[in-house]
């Protein structure tokens, strides 16, 4: 069973964001949805939960019939209802939005989830064993929801993880105010009691044999995420801290965690704003986010950025990291040049173009970069077919070898990453290795 490491002190400036609902408070918000017919909240759900089905159990007190609904569609249903951008998505679509206050999807949704996971309720069984034996590489959002889907149809599976703990980003990535590790090892144990093995500490290609995967198991499936944040290729650099292990600190072992008094966090998207706001939030005086393009072109959420800026996060934009400057006593700012925008780059937004003699030096004594994640730099090595460094995959999610599949981070060449889209990726993969493994049965009793 896998544990919550001992946090150490100060987690209370870290703590969730949004207190649970109340019985009382699930009950008034669960009737005011309208009920929709063909509701666009589902249409606007990745994984297609049927939310004014599982609001209206809400309403009725039927909380298991919701939770039941919910992780139907979301095995990680917990873990969605707090991290998921409900206001690009679900809320957003709610047709009492335009005029009125959208209903608390999200917040119904963590409501109806954690009552089952406090109670210990586990909605599925494992299916009758089907004799077929599926390996799952990464223990993510994509990895959890498809080992869990085939165990409900009866297939035996194994999860391979190259971390200590399961659960992905979830476990280590996503700040504490939105997601505590308890919240994401919670999910992990409902899947393993539905008979899923987890094996943790072996990382393909290191201690973890790809072909010997594909001998011992019937089917492959690739849940492997993305790999570290890249270079800046600045001078200086080794003074940077990684902002995903700036975040994975603070949520695994706070003691370990340096917090600088004048913090720059370089980068812009969710990631950028969680290791902002962990700096903020455990005594940083002042924090400062370092964009090379404007607030249109940020990568974070508009709800992200208006938060950042409530926390009292700064924002200096049209600025280019060049150099770190340092002394024998440690870090003591960042050198950026100022630039002006001009066409489009690769990503489809304009590109940065350094004003000569134009450089400035903004003070701090830590520096985080959180500039996104490098793709998976193994598909190579395993002869995999890729697309823009992404695997490639068909519209069964099956790579360029037979058998093997993948999902979530790993093949989102298109689009933007995100858990659920990632979600939704592992329960379709199950379906069709599912309907794979079937024709393969077959035609093993026809032969």
């Amino acid at each position: 069973m896998f544990q919550h490491p001992r946090m150490t002190a100060r987690e209370e400036p870290l703590a969730e964001l949004l207190p649970p609902l109340t019985d009382h408070e699930a009950l008034v918000e669960a009737n005011r949805c309208l009920f929709c017919y063909d509701a666009p909240c589902t249409h606007a759900c990745p994984t297609h939960i049927d939310v004014p089905r599982f609001i209206k159990k809400i309403s009725t007190d039927n909380v298991i019939g919701s939770a039941a609904t919910i992780l139907d569609a979301n095995l990680l249903g917990a873990t969605c209802a707090r991290v998921c951008p409900v206001q690009e998505l679900c809320e957003g679509a709610c047709v009492l939005g335009a005029e009125h206050k959208p209903i608390m999807i999200g917040r119904l949704q963590r409501f109806a989830t954690d009552y089952v996971s406090a109670r210990g309720i586990d909605i599925f069984k494992p299916g009758l064993h089907t004799g077929k034996n599926v390996a799952v590489v990464g223990a993510g959002p994509a990895g959890l929801s498809c080992a869990g889907e085939l165990a409900k149809l009866g297939h035996r599976v194994t999860v391979f993880e190259k971390r200590p703990f399961p659960g992905g980003l979830s476990t280590y990535g996503i700040i504490s105010l939105r997601e505590p590790v308890p919240v994401s090892l919670a999910e992990v144990e409902s899947i393993r009691r539905l008979g899923v093995e987890f094996r943790t500490g072996l990382a393909l290609g290191q201690n973890l044999s790809f072909p010997d995967l594909q001998t011992e198991f019937d089917i492959v499936f690739l849940a492997v995420g993305l790999g570290a944040t890249p270079a800046l290729d600045i001078p200086g650099e080794e003074h940077i801290v990684d902002g995903l292990e700036y975040i994975e600190a603070s949520k695994m072992d706070r003691s370990s965690l340096h917090i600088g008094r004048h913090v720059i966090v370089i980068g812009a998207g969710n990631t950028a704003v969680d290791c902002a706001t962990v700096g903020r939030r455990l005594g940083a005086e002042r924090v400062t986010i370092v964009y090379r393009r404007t607030a249109d072109e940020m990568s974070a959420y508009p709800h992200e950025f208006e938060f950042a800026k409530a926390e009292g996060i700064e924002f200096r934009f049209l600025a280019q990291p060049t150099r770190v400057v340092a002394t024998i006593s440690g870090v003591a700012g960042l050198e950026c040049a100022s630039v002006s925008l001009g066409q489009s780059d690769g990503s489809g937004r304009p590109a940065p173009r350094p004003i000569p003699g134009s450089e400035f030096i903004i003070p701090a004594d830590q520096i985080v970069k959180a500039i996104g994640q490098e793709k998976w730099l193994s598909s190579g090595s395993l002869q995999l077919a890729t697309d823009r460094g992404f695997l490639r995959v068909n519209e069964e999610f099956e790579t360029s070898l037979p058998g093997v599949y993948a999902g979530g981070d790993a093949i989102r060449a298109h689009g933007s990453c995100s858990t659920v889209m990632a979600v939704q990726d592992g329960k379709l993969a199950a379906a069709a290795i599912h309907r794979s493994l079937a024709r393969n049965s077959d035609e093993e009793v026809a032969a």
